[in-house]
């Protein structure tokens, strides 16, 4: 089986030209169904957010309401949020379903996603010193980074991750490590950066702990609890679903300088490495964004990510031609898996090498927030 440094410059301009033949036939062939695809995925979450607040005023419904209120907020988050705001149905012209204007039920900001997401993880998908979601600053996720002691706590700090992930996702821009472990950062800039995102998570927390209890009068108790359950839910789904995707024992990552004069057929190969996918039938992959084919995503981040299930069996087949692996199991096995790396990692064990701290792009993400 090649690896990424054993493949010849011929090799990867022609994994290059047949993912791109993909890409282009998707793109070309886009159109009603695609449209009336996230239109109904709208509706639907519309529908279970309505019930779920609904029953949850009632004594009686109020299991089947926090359920229901569950599942709205994983549609919005994975199948709609997360899809739309990677641009994949702006060719409709739709502003409402507009990578640019799109907000989602979520403690982080749109434009401080699509910098630290759309950006930084996309372009520079598992590289070490570049990609902060290889552990958000908070567990050592890779034999390559420095151990410390602090990386002990991996596995309780990734409970605590699943717990509060909207609000580590939507406070990962402030690379509080740097502030807190490494001295790097002044408490004025994180206190000044914290600002725009306060002003979100404020909006989140009043809307589902103080707005929507109120309105439930005496039964305030139990809509505050359901509200806390709800997002408890979608928490712990949504960085299941990641932490699957991209933290199997099988998965790759790669150290900066593979990223010089990196050609596009190298870049899906990065992609193709440093991705896994997880198996289910159609609910599982609606509820996970389609995530679950967390591969193809990497590949086409831009195309509709109902279409992965469709090209899927292609790209594994580019696999197999050039020999490349074609990372994928249950979702309990891949759980398994990348718990299991979690906890190795978090003893002084393996790769000593320390990577280089963050090197941040400035002149490149300046424009990309201008125009977010």
């Amino acid at each position: 089986m090649n690896t990424f440094s054993s493949l010849t410059p011929a090799q990867f301009a022609a994994i290059g030209t047949e993912l791109d033949a993909i890409r282009n036939r998707v793109r070309a062939d886009l159109g009603q169904r695609d449209a009336d695809y996230i239109h109904n995925m709208v509706k639907r979450q519309r529908q279970f957010e309505v019930a779920g607040r609904v029953m949850m005023m009632i004594p009686p419904t109020w299991p089947l309401g926090v359920a229901s209120l569950g599942v709205s907020k994983i549609l919005d988050n994975m199948e709609i949020g997360h899809n739309v705001m990677h641009g994949q149905y702006d060719w409709m012209g739709e502003p409402a379903l507009n990578s640019k204007n799109f907000e989602w039920d979520s403690a982080d900001t749109s434009k401080n996603w699509k910098i630290t997401h759309n950006y930084e993880h996309h372009t520079y998908t598992n590289v070490l010193g570049k990609d902060h979601d290889i552990g958000y600053g908070l567990l050592r996720m890779s034999e390559e980074q420095k151990w410390e002691p602090r990386f002990l706590a991996n596995l309780p700090l990734t409970v605590l991750l699943h717990t509060f992930f909207q609000h580590f996702v939507a406070v990962q821009n402030l690379h509080l490590e740097e502030a807190m472990i490494y001295k790097t950062k002044t408490a004025a800039q994180v206190k000044e950066e914290f600002k725009p995102m306060w002003a979100k998570m404020k909006k989140q927390l009043k809307k589902d702990y103080v707005f929507f209890p109120l309105l439930a009068g005496p039964l305030a108790p139990l809509v505050f609890t359901g509200n806390v359950l709800a997002n408890l839910t979608r928490n712990v789904w949504a960085c299941a679903v990641i932490f699957n995707g991209h933290f199997p024992e099988d998965v790759e990552q790669f150290p900066e300088s593979v990223v010089e004069s990196e050609t596009r057929g190298q870049w899906y190969v990065r992609q193709l490495l440093g991705s896994a996918n997880f198996s289910g039938g159609k609910l599982m992959h609606i509820m996970s964004g389609n995530l679950s084919f967390q591969i193809e995503h990497h590949l086409f981040p831009d195309l509709p990510a109902h279409r992965y299930a469709e090209i899927a069996p292609e790209v594994r087949a580019i696999c197999e031609k050039h020999g490349l692996p074609y990372k994928t199991g249950s979702f309990a096995q891949q759980t398994l898996s990348t718990w299991k790396r979690i906890a190795k990692l978090s003893l002084p064990s393996g790769k000593s090498g320390k990577v280089s701290a963050r090197k941040a792009n400035d002149e490149a993400l300046a424009p990309l927030a201008m125009a977010a």
